[in-house]
């Protein structure tokens, strides 16, 4: 079992707010995740060491299930709101804080009588129980990834929403949530779909998707950023300013991710439920977000595409990059797919139609005979190798995007980098634009499948989950130069887990799953001093959720 380092891997639970983080003086805080709120500004425990007498008891090991600590004593979750330390002889101190370890008591003095380190054992052990298999080789990365999964599940307005990272992202992301839905839907096929449900249950009336579903509504506009968002896009966007109330989503891939679950777990019932509201999202882009009414659509706020600090927003906050349209395209396909599930004929032979004129309408305006280009943002992107998401290429242009993913601009040991190897703006350690980022990698793997490159998506696959095995974790982005953690990178990101493990779980669909179960167990029967209690440290009385300025 992978351990945790109390920084990058915080000690949490699923459900649980509370993060357990370790400071460089070795001692313990914990601090509650909110939405656009710091740590710093949310810390409900600050200085807790442990001591026996005058020796302190430093932190020995950590899991996903305890803490330990010298001395025989632990820190586990009673329950997401509750953590509990077992042993006895020690005291715990914290500033403005001292409790005994000897029985079971919260904060103020309250006794708990339950075997804590035992229950959050057999908690994780059940989970790491339906883990999908993996390659031996990628066991400890994919424990770890599974693990990344559980603690990002918090409820948000009453609903279990798998968030992007509690570290700075604690809401539930639009496109994120589709990433996430093709990571579970191998062992928690139902828990996909409800991430699926919860962005669909706060579809506009006009079709749109919203951007993010947060602990104090929606983010569906401009008008909902938080004013920290608006001041970093005014630094980093170009050309005239968003003088008025502009729709904010992201990339159109919801029927996608919808068939990717289905494939796994097939549903009727849940293709009938959604099959509508797609309808209705699909047609917003063409209606809603096509100003200029040439057929093709266009981002109209950098946040819609989800790569927000990408070059090609640097002359202004609108542009047509033509990854927009592939997936719209994909996405006609796939409405067509379910179509056909639900007994829709006309509407299949319909949507297949809409998707080849999209794509030829794609290659007609935005096909240069070399690439396909933005207008207006000569940046060299993977954005432009996207139309083979479509699978509907000629064979000629396929061929030649494959020849320029797998030339020097964009192939080396660790590709995809999102802005070319070659170009003049390529910063390896800049999000957005150098990096690599698994939903670009991931996306280019199912294009080069669905257009027939079958040998090249191996390659790539091969490649993406090496980087990730030897990253040392699972990043918002990688440096691919030096294929660890860029600088400014969240870690324990959802997407980057649940990609990883959707690809690394293909190869091995009969590897064992027991390993994850018995080091718990063997965690948990040594982590107690024969006849010791718990004492529990709850945090129960929390502030609430303020808005970050």
């Amino acid at each position: 079992m992978f351990t945790l380092d109390l920084r990058e891997r915080p000690f949490t639970d699923r459900g649980s707010r509370l993060l357990v983080t370790a400071g460089e003086d070795g001692s313990l805080r914990v601090a509650r995740a909110l939405y656009e709120t710091r740590l710093s500004d949310t810390t409900v425990i600050r200085g807790l060491r442990l001591f026996d007498g005058s020796r302190e008891l430093p932190v020995r090991r950590a899991t996903p299930d305890l803490i330990e600590f010298e001395g025989g004593v632990s820190l586990a979750f009673a329950d997401p709101e509750t953590l509990a330390l077992s042993g006895s002889g020690a005291v715990a101190r914290w500033d403005g804080g001292e409790v005994a370890v000897d029985g079971c008591v919260t904060f103020d003095g309250r006794r708990l009588e339950r075997d804590v380190p035992g229950q959050a054992a057999a908690r994780w052990g059940e989970w790491f129980s339906r883990m999908p298999a993996v390659p031996e080789e990628l066991r400890e990365r994919a424990e770890m990834a599974w693990w990344t999964l559980a603690v990002n599940l918090v409820r948000i307005r009453g609903r279990e929403s798998l968030i992007p990272s509690k570290y700075g992202y604690v809401g539930l992301w639009n496109w994120d949530s589709y990433f996430h839905a093709i990571g579970l839907r191998h062992a928690e096929p139902e828990l996909a779909r409800e991430q699926i449900r919860i962005l669909l249950d706060n579809q506009r009336p006009d079709g749109l998707i919203p951007d993010v579903v947060h602990d104090h509504g929606v983010l569906a506009e401009t008008t909902d950023l938080p004013r920290s968002d608006l001041a970093r896009l005014a630094q980093h966007v170009g050309g005239e300013p968003i003088r008025e109330p502009v729709p904010v989503t992201k990339p159109p891939l919801t029927a996608w991710a919808v068939w990717k679950i289905h494939e796994a777990d097939p549903d009727v019932g849940f293709l009938g439920e959604v099959y509508e509201r797609l309808v209705r999202s699909q047609e917003w882009w063409f209606a809603r977000s096509d100003p200029d009414g040439d057929g093709l659509a266009e981002y109209l706020h950098p946040y819609s595409s989800g790569l927000d600090d990408s070059p090609i927003w640097d002359h202004g906050p609108r542009a047509e990059p033509p990854d927009l349209n592939s997936y719209l395209a994909l996405q006609y396909d796939r409405l067509a797919d379910i179509a056909e599930v639900l007994g829709k004929s006309g509407d299949a032979t319909m949507w297949r139609e809409k998707a080849q004129a999209v794509v030829d309408l794609l290659v007609a305006r935005r096909w240069n005979g070399t690439r396909f280009v933005t207008p207006q943002a000569d940046v060299r992107t993977p954005l432009d190798l996207m139309p083979l998401f479509t699978g509907r290429l000629p064979a000629d242009v396929a061929r030649r995007l494959v020849d320029d993913l797998l030339s020097a601009s964009f192939w080396g040991e660790r590709p995809v980098p999102t802005v070319a190897f070659d170009d003049p703006r390529f910063e390896p350690d800049v999000m957005w634009r150098g990096p690599v980022w698994l939903n670009v990698n991931y996306l280019l793997i199912d294009g080069l499948r669905r257009s027939g490159f079958h040998a090249e998506a191996a390659e790539l696959r091969e490649r993406t989950l090496a980087m990730v095995r030897d990253g040392g974790g699972l990043y918002e982005y990688w440096n691919p130069a030096t294929g660890g953690k860029a600088t400014r990178a969240t870690t324990g990101f959802g997407w980057s887990a649940a990609l990883f493990l959707d690809l690394a779980q293909e190869s091995s669909p009969n590897a064992p799953r027991d390993s994850a179960i018995s080091s718990l167990a063997t965690s948990a029967s040594s982590s107690e001093a024969p006849g010791s209690e718990a004492i529990a440290v709850t945090t129960n009385v929390l502030p609430e959720a303020e808005r970050a300025e």
